[in-house]
């Protein structure tokens, strides 16, 4: 107990921000008088610090070293900047993003001042953006990294910070051995002591709106409009977060015509109102947008996620509950890699990327084009890298459509690409769904489905991966397994990472992996039929041997 309030005190006195060191204050008085339940939130505030990765850093808003605030990221901005001066020599430029979120522009001016305090060249966009015009930024001005602040889609009191890097590596997100190398840095840092001791400097520049108006031009060519799409009628939502006032532009650009706007999740709003947790995945989330969209008659829906890096479309059904249905992630990405794979055709060397947890439909995509295809380990750090790629994705809602200008996910050049689709099927008196069926048609029906076990212990996930692989399942159900592989020592060209892969008699496939964000194991189930009847049918019954099956090991 004494060591955690010795912590504790020492982390007070280094806070420079005052809400941060009154709830701390508070804690630490309480602790000290015995109060257990502020005894354990100490422990869990400084047991451990919030691990940095290859995603960056991602967690709860408030005081302590397993929580983001502005020592830790005080600690990164310098445990960045040391590695930089290391690895890239004199002067490296750093861009900096930030989007809507609590304390989003108080960290992102605290990496810019401390970055430039340690003689990097700090560059700060304008004002709050949406992750892709970052991740475009870095390539743009030739920088050797980037940072954005952003929790994407995670609830509203989480932040983070995702990491990028210029030169050899074009803009990707970061891989192993530099998450490594920035940790082993940002430790030193943290070991040192006081944040107020590291130099700081107001020399750092704040981009111009030419960035923005590149990113802008670069999008809006992904797909001009096509001409007789005056009257297309859909509804967009940016989900309380900052993808409208960038995305508005791009489509004025492209020539497409303006949506119908879910007033309420128009501009960017931190507590997130109107939505339970701010992801287009979740039940729930898109409620307002369905509703805006049978009050308008509209064709088709499309969402972003708060910091506007994916990508969720809705279509009507007569036979979904509401009248609508969510696309799946595979679903789009299987549309959008087509398109890629028609432009591509005859290409040398291009090639279609997805995650390995991603519908295998991709492959049967490239295949039919004449293209390569490559799986990846889940994460656009992965695909982003895959040779020759011109479209990657994955289910997550994640859509990579321009290489060539951003090496990440992009939920709004992605939106463009679909937007392209469906004005040309419209044209020819068809629709998105009409499109799904066409492609059934060319490369065979895909289903997929996925099963979530949320946790608080992540011990509960360790302990089910553990036993799976002690004693590996034989079927799912009725369906038995072929072929078992544990890709911890990597396979098939792929990365080692804690993944595990079931092959099924029937061609179906199921993968289990915990999540890299949240305190989720996640089953990722496909299936291949005759008609999307009997995919979907096998992924059900799948879904349900699959909670069987979790419930007996856990």
């Amino acid at each position: 107990m004494s060591e955690r309030l010795s912590q504790a005190r020492a982390w007070l006195r280094q806070d420079p921000d005052a809400e941060t060191r009154d709830e701390l204050a508070g804690i630490i008085t309480r602790a000290a008088s015995g109060d257990r339940a502020a005894v354990a939130d100490l422990e869990d505030r400084f047991s451990t610090r919030l691990a940095f990765g290859t995603a960056g850093l991602r967690g709860e808003l408030g005081a302590g070293s397993n929580r983001m605030n502005r020592v830790l990221v005080a600690q990164a901005a310098a445990g960045f900047a040391g590695y930089l001066l290391q690895r890239r020599g004199d002067r490296p430029t750093v861009v900096i993003g930030y989007d809507g979120r609590r304390n989003s522009r108080r960290f992102a001016l605290d990496s810019a001042e401390i970055l430039a305090g340690a003689g990097l060249r700090a560059v700060l966009l304008p004002r709050l953006l949406p992750t892709p015009v970052l991740a475009f930024a870095v390539r743009h001005l030739q920088a050797d990294a980037g940072i954005m602040v952003t929790a994407s889609h995670n609830p509203p009191n989480d932040n983070g910070y995702k990491v990028y890097l210029g030169g050899e590596d074009g803009g990707s997100q970061i891989v192993a051995p530099a998450d490594a190398e920035i940790a082993a840095h940002i430790q030193s840092v943290a070991d040192a002591g006081d944040v107020g001791l590291l130099p700081r400097s107001d020399a750092y520049e704040l981009a111009g709106e030419d960035v923005v108006e590149a990113y802008i031009a670069e999008t809006a060519a992904v797909a001009p409009a096509p001409f007789g799409v005056q009257e297309m009628r859909w509804v967009y939502t940016a989900m309380h977060g900052v993808g409208w006032e960038t995305f508005s532009r791009v489509l004025k650009a492209a020539g497409y015509p303006a949506p119908r706007i879910v007033d309420a999740q128009r501009d960017p709003d931190p507590t997130f109102r109107t939505v339970s947790f701010p992801n287009p995945e979740e039940p729930g989330a898109m409620d307002l947008a369905l509703a805006r969209a049978k009050e308008a008659d509209a064709e088709f829906v499309i969402a972003n996620d708060p910091d506007a890096d994916r990508l969720a479309v809705a279509i009507p059904d007569a036979g979904a509950e509401g009248g609508w249905r969510r696309l799946t992630g595979n679903e789009v990405g299987l549309l959008l890699g087509w398109r890629a794979a028609r432009a591509a055709q005859g290409a040398a060397g291009a090639s279609l990327a997805c995650s390995l947890v991603s519908s295998p439909g991709l492959g049967a995509v490239a295949e039919r084009y004449g293209l390569d295809f490559h799986e990846t380990l889940t994460g656009f750090k992965w695909i982003s890298r895959a040779p020759g790629m011109v479209f990657g994705f994955e289910e997550a809602l994640g859509y990579l459509v321009n290489p060539g200008t951003v090496r990440d996910k992009d939920g709004i050049s992605a939106a463009i690409a679909l937007l392209g689709l469906a004005a040309e099927a419209r044209v020819r008196e068809s629709s998105i769904a009409g499109l799904l069926e066409e492609l059934g048609a060319e490369i065979g029906h895909f289903a997929s489905g996925q099963v979530s076990v949320r946790v608080e212990d992540l011990a509960l996930i360790a302990g089910t991966m553990a036993s799976l692989r002690a004693q590996p399942p034989a079927s799912f159900g009725e369906r038995v397994v072929v072929a078992s592989e544990d890709l911890a020592a990597g396979a098939s060209g792929v990365p080692a990472g804690d993944v595990l892969r079931y092959r099924l008699a029937d061609g179906s496939r199921v993968i289990v992996r915990p999540s890299g964000t949240e305190p989720k194991l996640k089953v990722y189930i496909d299936a291949r039929g005759d008609s999307k009847d009997d995919a979907a049918a096998a992924v059900s019954a799948l879904e349900i041997a699959v909670r069987d099956l979790l419930a007996e090991r856990r």
